[in-house]
């Protein structure tokens, strides 16, 4: 492009980053340039994901980044999201398996869990030997997770889980689910944390077909029939939503950060596209609403990298708190999905096609928007912390 065209980093931000976090960052571009682009276009158009990365990502220490101990990486935050940039940047489906992996199953084991249960599970998460994935959302309840309909009953040493989790990114290749479900000991519901493991009977995992969004990423269908579960899997030191939600807060940080790599994608294909693109005899860039377009677009990405910026430093001063991530989940996404679509609308006819990376990551943003709390959730967030009061209720 020459060295006369604006970069995606107006603001230096390069320049506050230390010189481990830029090589992390560069090590992860390569991965992404080298080993998954040249094969993601196979993958979006198959449905299929490239499960032989697994234990690249690990020997990298891209799963579990940002936990200490137990063969865990215990890189800083600032590091964590630079990963997931890069590697949403490639696409959604490479970032949600890291963020599935490290913040909604090692997570919740390496918070909640018995020294037994980190010991035994954590370092082949971290490694990429032991894949994990995170059992909440439900056919009849998404955003009200307090409504789920799965129940586990104690017999004797065991829990017997009975019910249905969907939507769940990894499900069918996943050797360990930490389920979500409700149970009557003591006379009051509550929701506990159960580690399912594979094989167990009666525990089935189903692949989702006929995906338009996250193509180059296995989603399934998890279902219960009395399996039986070792108390020895119940994750002992949270009860109540607590636990899901706090699992929840730490992918919506890894999610706010990722999505900005996907807008720097579009934005950087629609900018090439319209510079080389002839029309009337001159580059479609040379127009003024393309420029509007690119203008706007650009101008959204770099608000998006200074919200990112500043929160990983929150985040690492342990000040960062769920209101901080959900203003970045919810602003960083729907700017990407827009931009998304202005790019799609640059390209023309071949926005559609995935020859470009627009449309895919288009389709993505789509589900982004939606999980990890929808779009319209953290705006009630962000609401009832502006008026005092809650729309949930």
């Amino acid at each position: 492009m020459g060295d006369t065209l604006l970069g995606t980093d107006l603001y230096r931000l390069d320049d506050l980053l230390t010189d481990e976090q830029k090589l992390m960052r560069r090590a992860v571009a390569r991965l992404v340039d080298e080993e998954f682009l040249p094969t993601v276009q196979k993958h979006f158009r198959a449905g299929t994901f490239p499960t032989e990365l697994a234990p690249r990502l690990g020997e990298m220490g891209l799963l579990g980044m940002n936990l200490h101990g137990y063969g865990c990486p215990g890189t800083d935050n600032v590091s964590y999201g630079l990963a997931m940039q890069e590697l949403e940047r490639g696409d959604s489906g490479l970032r949600s398996f890291c963020s599935v992996q490290g913040s909604l199953a090692m997570y919740p084991i390496w918070a909640f869990g018995s020294e037994e249960q980190k010991s035994r599970f954590l370092p082949g998460m971290a490694a990429g030997r032991i894949i994990g994935c995170f059992g909440l959302t439900e056919p009849d309840h998404g955003s009200d997770p307090a409504g789920m309909k799965t129940r586990a009953r104690r017999d004797g040493d065991h829990y017997v889980l009975n019910g249905t989790k969907l939507w769940i990114t990894n499900g069918t290749i996943a050797d360990v689910a930490v389920v979500w479900a409700k149970t009557d000991e003591g006379g009051a519901s509550s929701i506990r944390g159960y580690l399912v493991e594979k094989g167990m009977p009666g525990f089935e995992a189903r692949e989702i077909h006929g995906k338009v969004s996250l193509r180059a990423s296995l989603t399934a269908e998890l279902s219960f029939h009395d399996v039986r579960v070792p108390a020895a899997n119940v994750l002992p030191n949270v009860e109540g939503l607590k636990g899901p939600l706090m699992c929840l807060n730490q992918a919506r940080y890894g999610i706010a950060w990722g999505a900005t790599g996907a807008h720097r994608a579009v934005f950087e294909a629609a900018r090439d596209y319209a510079v080389s693109r002839i029309q009337f005899g001159k580059p479609i860039a040379s127009f003024q609403l393309v420029q509007a377009k690119l203008a706007e677009m650009y101008g959204e990405l770099v608000k998006a990298q200074l919200v990112n910026w500043r929160l990983g430093q929150l985040k690492d001063l342990d000040q960062a708190n769920f209101l901080h991530i959900s203003f970045a989940k919810r602003n960083n996404v729907r700017v990407a999905l827009e931009a998304a679509r202005v790019a799609r609308e640059i390209l023309g006819a071949n926005g559609i096609t995935d020859d470009y990376p627009v449309i895919r990551h288009m389709t993505n943003l789509e589900s982004v928007y939606t999980y990890e709390g929808t779009d319209d959730v953290h705006t009630l967030i962000l609401g009832k912390e502006l008026t005092g009061i809650s729309a949930f209720v």
